[in-house]
C-alpha cells in the first residue's frame, strides 16, 4: 500500500489520505476509515489514478458527496476515490447539456431552471453529484434521470472510455448498468432538455424543495431515503403504518418528520443503522407481509 500511495502522489493525480474516517465525507456523519482516500482534481487525472490501482491490484470504491451510502465501522480497506471538485465542469448547448460527474444535481436543476431548461424540475431536492445520480438512475416527483439522459460518458474497469447511451445503460427503477453488469465510473453526462417558461420552471422547483423541506430532515445528518417504494406502497407509509417514527437504535432514529429517513441523532454508528434497518424490515414483513429492500448503498468491512 504504502507504494501504491508513493505512485498517487508521483502522478500528482489530486488529494491523498491515509486512514481518513470516511465520516468526514458522507451525509450520515457516519464511516470508519479508508486505508486510502483519493480525490482526483480532473478527468485525465481519475484515469491516471485507475491505471495505478488496477496496477496493484488493489481493492477499490467510489464515492461523490457521500449521499446514500453507508460506511461500516471498521472503514474500507484499499482505496476510496473520490468524485468532486476538478470534475464539476458544465457546457449548455441549446437544450443540450454535458456536465461533469462531480458535478451537484441540486445545482445543476436550479441553473437549469433560472435559464428556462425544462426536465430537471424532479431534481431541484435531489442530493449528491451528477454521477451517483446516473449511477442509481436517481428520481423523485414521477420523474427520474432516465427521463432526460442522452449519454453517459463512463470509464470502464478495463481502462475503456466509452460514451454510452441511455438504452444501453439499461436504466430501471433505481438501478442501471453499472450496478448490475459492467462496473464503471461516471465521468461526465449530457441531458437532453427542452425549452420551457423559466417562471413555471422555477415554481415547480421551488414548490419541490419546500415539500422537502417541510418533509424531510435535511438539517439532520442523513443519507436520503432508506428504502425502495415497494410499489404500489410508500415505504414511508408502510413505516409509518407500523409506528415505527421516532424508534431509535443508539444514535440511529426513524425521523419524526419522514419515516422513510434515519438520522444520526448523536454519534451513531453504522451498527445502529443496520439494526435499525433490520428492526424496519422485520416489523414490515410481520404486519404487512411486504419485503423492503434499501437503496442505500452499505460498503466497508463488517
Amino acid at each position: 500500500m504504502n507504494r501504491l500511495v508513493e505512485e498517487l502522489l508521483e502522478a500528482n493525480v489530486g488529494k491523498v489520505w491515509e486512514n481518513e474516517p470516511l465520516a468526514n465525507h458522507t451525509t450520515w456523519k457516519i464511516g470508519g476509515p479508508a486505508d486510502v482516500l483519493v480525490q482526483p482534481r480532473g478527468k485525465a487525472e481519475i484515469i491516471a489514478c485507475m491505471e495505478i490501482i488496477r496496477k496493484h491490484q488493489t481493492p477499490y470504491h467510489i464515492i461523490g458527496r457521500g449521499s446514500n451510502l453507508l460506511v461500516r465501522d471498521k472503514g474500507i480497506r484499499g482505496i476510496v476515490v473520490k468524485i468532486g471538485d476538478g470534475l464539476d465542469h458544465l457546457t449548455i448547448n441549446d437544450t443540450q447539456v454535458v456536465v461533469g460527474a462531480g458535478f451537484s444535481f441540486i445545482k445543476l436543476a436550479t441553473m437549469m431552471g433560472k435559464r428556462g431548461l425544462a426536465g430537471l424540475e424532479f431534481a431541484g431536492g435531489i442530493p449528491g453529484t451528477i454521477g451517483g445520480a446516473v449511477y442509481m438512475n436517481a428520481g423523485a416527483h414521477g420523474s427520474d434521470v432516465a427521463r432526460v439522459l442522452h449519454s453517459a460518458e463512463i470509464l470502464f474497469e478495463d481502462s475503456k472510455v466509452e460514451t454510452v447511451s441511455n438504452e444501453d445503460l439499461k436504466f430501471s427503477y433505481r438501478t442501471s448498468l453499472l450496478q448490475k453488469e459492467r462496473k464503471g465510473i461516471c465521468l461526465e453526462a449530457t441531458f437532453q432538455l427542452e425549452h420551457g417558461e423559466r417562471e413555471e420552471i422555477t415554481k415547480k422547483l421551488a414548490e419541490h424543495k419546500n415539500y422537502r423541506r417541510k418533509t424531510q430532515p435535511l438539517k439532520q445528518p442523513c443519507c436520503g431515503s432508506v428504502f425502495r417504494n415497494p410499489k404500489p406502497h410508500s415505504a414511508g407509509g408502510l413505516i409509518e403504518e407500523s409506528g415505527l417514527k421516532g424508534f431509535q437504535v443508539g444514535g440511529a432514529q426513524v425521523s419524526l418528520l419522514h419515516a422513510n429517513f434515519i438520522v444520526n441523532v448523536g454519534d451513531a454508528s453504522a451498527n445502529d443503522v443496520l439494526t435499525l434497518i433490520e428492526h424496519i424490515r422485520k416489523t414490515i414483513n410481520e404486519k404487512f407481509g411486504v419485503d423492503m429492500h434499501p437503496e442505500v448503498q452499505v460498503v466497508g468491512e463488517e
